[in-house]
């Protein structure tokens, strides 16, 4: 486990340098991009000259086990300090559109996509059953904000622009896996296969259940940093409240992605009460260079794993069309909700647009795809998984810095 972890923190940072020193892409796209590069030259070597080698690249990746990697491991942390980057008095405001769209909006693409790659794999000869295929839908649906931001930041967007798009996608990060987790249930998987009723009690019991646990961990968070001046000391308090929070909501069967969404919006909220001014830019850059580090560490495991998993032609169509099917489902499903409370916010008419192609797939929906139980079909999904993934990250994240400067040019003024 410590020389694979070696190894992909080795490959990582040799990535990130290249990038950063020669081809100036947002780091998180460069970095994945340069991972799949890394993966095809690994399958040359081990097709041309040296055998042996694309497997035991294999073999370290899965060594790591990348659904334990980010679910159990890197994505508390990546959502506690991406929801403490933002602005919560700005959350506040925007809190009725941001629900709305991370709700419904995840809800509607995942019966879109779901039926969508029904007809897909249908036509292709994958047999790919119906539960299959919402399964598809709902670790599909949900959004990585991490390279988008990096591009928000850079055309200077609005912060009510930057906070509307940030926040919708961590709680649909959220709303997806517990979506996930209910059609896992109803598809027999694990230990909550049951009837559409039981489901929708496991949807509340986990959604209301992470948002609680967040609540309460952030009174708790709260109450300790105020009580002491010491940077460190506050820095190993948030990290273990963190770690050990999700821990605790996966034994007490909570969302704990809601959980640490909640959790870091609650000490944004009051980090100018609860810190010095001091303390308050140690504990900040320590989070924000977490979030970095552990991004470029995630997008490098994705361009690695993906062109490190063996498919046959059918499989490649399938993940070709379905990135269309991907797309039109985000318009369709951001559109909709959209359109319903826009009387709630002051929005520029890119806004539908920029949400759409900003929507890059990335580290929660190969990891839910890596963790479905062996099947007939799990091959079929883990290939279209990654297809939309790289294709999200690939072509969106590179393309869409003029529609975010469209975006920032029409939004109205704060």
């Amino acid at each position: 486990m410590l020389t694979a972890f070696a190894l992909l923190l080795c490959v990582t940072a040799a990535l990130a340098y290249l990038n950063e020193r020669f081809l100036h892409f947002p780091t998180t796209v460069g970095v994945a991009l340069s991972g799949a590069l890394a993966g095809i030259v690994l399958v040359a070597l081990d097709a041309l000259a040296l055998p042996g080698v694309g497997h035991y690249a294999r073999f370290m990746l899965k060594t790591l086990n990348f659904t334990d990697f980010v679910l159990n491991g890197i994505l508390s942390l990546l959502l506690f300090a991406g929801a403490l980057s933002l602005n919560a008095a700005q959350m506040l405001k925007q809190r009725v559109t941001i629900l709305t769209l991370a709700v419904f909006s995840t809800l509607i693409s995942t019966v879109l996509v779901g039926f969508g790659s029904y007809l897909v794999f249908g036509a292709l000869g994958l047999a790919v059953p119906l539960i299959g295929a919402l399964l598809f839908g709902a670790l599909i649906s949900p959004t990585d904000p991490v390279a988008v931001l990096d591009l928000l930041k850079r055309a200077k967007v609005p912060p009510r622009l930057e906070t509307l798009i940030a926040g919708e996608s961590l709680f649909n990060d959220g709303v997806g896996v517990v979506i996930f987790l209910v059609l896992s249930g109803l598809a027999g998987n694990g230990e909550h296969a049951a009837s559409v009723v039981d489901a929708l009690g496991l949807f509340a019991r986990e959604a209301l259940g992470g948002v609680l646990l967040g609540g309460v961990l952030g009174l708790v968070g709260l109450y300790l940093t105020r009580t002491i001046e010491n940077a460190a000391v506050e820095v190993l308090l948030t990290l273990a409240l963190v770690i050990g929070g999700y821990v605790l909501a996966l034994g007490l069967d909570v969302s704990g992605p809601l959980a640490m969404v909640i959790f870091g919006l609650i000490i944004s909220a009051y980090k100018d009460q609860i810190f010095t001014e001091e303390t308050r830019e140690q504990v900040m850059n320590f989070w924000e260079t977490i979030d970095q580090v552990l991004n470029i560490l995630l997008f490098a495991f994705i361009g690695l794993d993906v062109l490190l998993t063996p498919s046959t032609v059918q499989q490649f169509a399938a993940g070709a069309l379905l990135i269309v099917v991907a797309l039109a489902a985000r318009y369709v499903s951001v559109a909709v909700p959209f359109g319903l409370v826009r009387r709630w916010g002051n929005y520029g008419a890119y806004t539908v647009r920029l949400l759409t192609w900003g929507g890059l797939r990335g580290g929660i929906a190969i990891s839910l795809v890596l963790g479905l139980p062996a099947s007939a079909y799990r091959a079929d999904l883990i290939t279209a998984t990654y297809f939309i993934v790289l294709f999200t990250i690939a072509v969106q994240g590179l393309t869409i810095m003029p529609l975010v400067q469209k975006a920032a040019a029409n939004s109205p003024e704060e």
